[in-house]
């Protein structure tokens, strides 16, 4: 084949692959200023160890190479996909080779690209009960703090993508094994009922530091909501005070946030990409400022909901 010819014919299945992510309903992007800031591209970065930084700018996802395979930890928008599994191959991993994928929390922004990454890669998806339920229906459960932003966001019910394969619903403190690499899943409920913060370990020589990915733990709601007790349910705030102590109390050296903005990964991002050293990801600290930054936000909010009420 001429080398004009290889061109064209390269040409020709580039636009067919358009096409074909085009009219692919798993990946078909979810519109808005906060979608289009979030999906901006994000080299892959070794954060320690084998466990890497896969996600898009404005939304962490977290890939952990055993060896036995692969883990993902949340899959952002469904237009991320193709950027997440473009950096998973960039790190020189298979897509198919991905056996979990774990869940924060069942909100679009980090299940949307869920049932496209299953169905890619085959993984079966891991969450707690509360977020199985999410991603099944394909939007934030009636009792999310947040589910009454659902009508703002389109007329079709499912706000992203609903997950029809394998759902392993995992408890409060059970670990998952995947080769030598065991991750705990930590209910951190608040921002939703089903929130899930995940922690492992990584070995680098004799250098062994935890890894923690932090769910949000920011007291955001819907018009209308109320973490104090109203008429539709109790009071939330110890629920969510108690998650906040958790995140605060895990052995933590490196920190990822399911928002990256919120625990300054950008910065650590784009430090690690000009290779600065020491490791800028290593902060012990990380952690408990974290939840000393939402226990403030939370406290606001509380004092925000009781003015209301009087």
């Amino acid at each position: 084949m001429t080398q004009a010819k290889f061109l064209g014919a390269a040409v020709a299945l580039a636009l067919v692959q358009h096409a074909l992510a085009a009219n692919d309903l798993l990946t078909r992007a979810i519109q808005g200023a906060a979608a289009i800031k979030w999906n901006q591209p994000q080299e892959p970065v070794r954060i320690y160890g084998e466990t890497y930084y896969v996600g898009v700018a404005g939304l962490s996802s977290v890939l952990i190479h055993t060896e036995k395979g692969l883990i993902l930890l949340d899959g952002d928008l469904p237009q991320s996909v193709p950027l997440i599994e473009a950096n998973i191959r960039k790190l020189g991993f298979r897509v198919e080779d991905v056996k979990y994928i774990l869940n924060s929390h069942a909100h679009f922004d980090h299940a949307g690209g869920i049932a496209a990454l299953a169905r890619d890669s085959g993984a079966v998806v891991v969450a707690s009960p509360r977020s199985a339920e999410g991603l099944r229906l394909g939007h934030a459960t009636a009792d999310d703090p947040q589910a009454g932003y659902a009508d703002l966001a389109r007329e079709d019910p499912a706000i992203f993508p609903a997950v029809t394969s394998a759902i392993r619903e995992v408890h409060d403190g059970e670990e998952l094994r995947l080769g030598a690499t065991r991750i705990t899943a930590h209910f951190t409920p608040g921002h939703t009922p089903g929130a899930t913060t995940w922690t492992w370990q990584q070995c680098v020589s004799n250098q062994c530091l935890h890894i923690v990915y932090a769910d949000s733990l920011n007291a955001i709601a819907a018009p209308g909501f109320h973490f104090l007790a109203d008429t539709t349910h109790a009071d939330r705030t110890e629920d969510f005070r108690k998650s906040i102590h958790t995140v605060a109390d895990l052995p933590c050296d490196v920190l990822i946030s399911v928002h990256p903005d919120l625990a300054d990964v950008p910065e650590k991002l784009a430090s690690a990409v000009r290779g600065a050293t020491p490791n800028p990801f290593i902060d012990p600290q990380a952690c408990r400022k974290y939840a000393q930054d939402a226990e403030q936000l939370l406290d606001a909010r509380i004092s925000q909901e009781r003015k209301a009420a009087h």
